[in-house]
């Protein structure tokens, strides 16, 4: 039976950075900060410079940022206990890789061993928006649909500029460290949910990947819930960007589930679904995207502007048209973390003053004490 609106629940895996609040450098004391939270919550990442954050499921978006909230004051509130800053972005600017340890686990140690620098220099953080999809049939077709709507949804999360304390020239830079993994990338067309289980026996098999969840495709059947997995955005300083992306994405698995049930034989092409996410990575909201209906250039806010127009009905359905109409509204002249970062290195060309106003952006304002942060008030 195919899911509808009020069914398609949402959830967040939030992935943290942790720097020292004197230096503004990433260190890997992950350990110590999971010792202090709450297990349900929290959990390690590969690298022990990263910790992530599991929401509850939502129907209501408005729900879903005062979870976050919540879950960001409390780590926040945790790690300031012990000199530790908390940043929500795809990168942090102040690293030292030969500094940085993976966390004590066999599973990432294989890693370590089988993928070698590629392990190292993951020192990135994504978030993770699953939309609830029971049927894994339904799962498998809608996450192949979706592939040429997602680049949009990572430019508005490119929070990714500096690596390794040099601006790359991309918005996202951390889309390109992701992309090397042998795994990633758009999901292609698969007949069944049992043919795709039957293409991740292979992989295993071949000893090119070790287990279901090093499948790291763009969007994914998630490997441990009953969802589809957004997985392409980087982590976004502000609450609000994560809830304009998770309503644009429950719009969009709503509107691809009516698309497979009229023509459940559609197939979309990858490679020009790889060419714009290029794209969005490299420009973010400052540049041009491709738009994924017209496969053309256009200015960002454009592109998304229209995205956000055709999911009305979507999003009325779901009861979110106000509410991210607002958003896109307001975060598309704010433009993209990764500029903003650009506009406070400029000021002194100081990398700590980037990492500053992450520490600043990813403070939850108005979600973190049960309140409602609208978006005009959230600026």
């Amino acid at each position: 039976m195919t899911p509808s609106a009020g069914e398609i629940t949402l959830g967040v895996e939030e992935e943290f950075h942790i720097v020292d609040a004197r230096t503004r450098h990433l260190v890997s004391k992950a350990g110590l900060l999971l010792d202090m939270l709450p297990k349900d919550r929290f959990t390690k990442e590969l690298q022990r410079s990263t910790l992530e954050a599991n929401s509850a499921p939502c129907a209501r978006l408005e729900d879903l940022g005062r979870d976050l909230g919540r879950m960001r004051a409390t780590v926040i509130a945790t790690a300031a206990e012990v000199g530790l800053g908390i940043v929500a972005a795809g990168s942090v600017p102040l690293a030292d890789l030969e500094q940085m340890k993976i966390s004590p686990d066999a599973r990432y140690e294989r890693m370590l061993d089988d993928y070698q620098v590629l392990t190292r220099e993951q020192l990135i953080c994504g978030t993770q928006v699953h939309a609830q999809i029971t049927d894994p049939d339904l799962a498998i077709a809608v996450a192949h649909r979706v592939g040429p709507y997602l680049p949009p949804l990572l430019a508005l999360s490119t929070s990714s500029p500096y690596w390794l304390g040099a601006d790359t020239g991309y918005a996202s830079y951390r889309t390109l460290v992701w992309q090397r993994w042998p795994t990633a990338g758009p999901m292609a067309k698969f007949a069944s949910a049992a043919a795709y289980r039957r293409m991740i026996e292979e992989l295993i098999r071949s000893g090119v990947i070790s287990d279901p969840g090093m499948i790291y495709y763009d969007i994914r059947p998630s490997a441990h819930v009953p969802t589809v997995e957004l997985r392409i955005c980087d982590s976004c300083p502000r609450v609000e960007d994560i809830l304009l992306i998770a309503g644009l994405f429950r719009a969009l698995v709503l509107r691809a589930l009516a698309e497979v049930r009229r023509d459940p034989d559609g197939e979309v092409q990858l490679e020009p679904v790889r060419a714009a996410t290029w794209q969005a990575a490299r420009s973010g909201l400052e540049g041009e995207l491709v738009d994924p209906v017209e496969g053309t250039p256009a200015p960002a806010a454009q592109v998304i502007t229209r995205l956000v127009a055709s999911l009305r009905p979507e999003l009325e359905e779901c009861a979110d048209w106000a509410f991210v109409s607002a958003l896109a509204a307001d975060a598309l002249p704010r433009g993209s973390s990764a500029a903003r970062q650009r506009r406070a290195f400029a000021r002194r060309g100081e990398l700590a003053d980037v990492v500053d106003l992450l520490l600043t952006e990813t403070r939850p304002g108005g979600w973190g004490n049960g309140g409602h942060c609208s978006p005009a008030a959230s600026g």
